[in-house]
């Protein structure tokens, strides 16, 4: 009987670390530690295609220690966070920019979810929230994000990757942006997108990381760059 629920354990333990990828005012998200990977939301299947670069071995593609392996016919179900966790004094508010569309997040991971127009077609906003002491290493899930794109010329995406340590209203923030064809296993992706660009934000919440990703053709992104630092300058601690 011990022998099973050890077995138990270590299964809802990979899980948990399976992670780290990543609305209007008075929206939530939150906070750090565990050892997933952004970017991956639970209750989306993880697809059996690559990371682009992975098969050829791109440090940008490695996975941040604890992170179960990704590959063929690997799919994977992450337990959502406990009711009621991440709100109220252990959440995070902010305010979403004027003109991104707020839509219902897809997955209990997303604690928001934002349709972004702009002239490149339309990004996505998204920010995922894992539980507490979930979500892994900031740098980590930084060079996670960085192993999605790949570079033109072939160089590797995590020495194009550009990263930034911050203070927001006394939170500790990562932020990170990267360019390339963009291409993310773990959401509703079909197909690589060419000219892309994604920027991002690690915040250290009360009781695990908040993981806010912008994402989609490089023209919408840039034209909508203002707007999301507006809306990372206005995170807040409480719900």
């Amino acid at each position: 009987m011990r022998a099973r629920a050890y077995g138990i354990g270590i299964v809802v333990f990979a899980a948990a670390a399976y992670l780290a990828g990543c609305g209007g005012s008075g929206q939530q998200a939150t906070p750090p530690s565990a050892q997933p990977s952004a970017g991956a939301a639970s209750g989306e299947t993880a697809k059996v295609l690559p990371l682009p670069g992975q098969e050829q071995g791109a440090a940008g593609a490695e996975l941040p220690s604890g992170h179960p392996p990704v590959g063929s016919g690997t799919t994977g179900q992450l337990m959502p966070p406990p009711p009621g966790a991440g709100s109220g004094a252990e959440g995070l508010t902010w305010k979403l920019p004027d003109g991104w569309v707020e839509e219902n997040p897809s997955s209990s991971m997303r604690r928001a979810q934002a349709k972004v127009p702009g002239p490149g077609g339309d990004g996505e906003f998204v920010v995922f929230y894992f539980g507490p002491g979930q979500g892994g290493d900031p740098h980590a899930n930084a060079v996670r994000w960085a192993g999605q794109f790949k570079q033109p010329d072939g160089s590797n995406s995590v020495d194009k990757m550009k990263t930034t340590e911050t203070t927001v209203n006394g939170i500790k923030v990562l932020r990170v942006e990267v360019t390339g064809e963009y291409f993310n296993p773990m959401g509703s992706m079909t197909e690589p997108m060419k000219n892309a660009e994604l920027l991002g934000a690690i915040v250290e919440g009360p009781d695990a990381q908040w993981f806010f990703k912008l994402t989609g053709p490089e023209p919408t992104i840039e034209a909508n760059r203002a707007k999301f630092d507006a809306l990372v300058g206005s995170v807040k601690l409480g719900g």
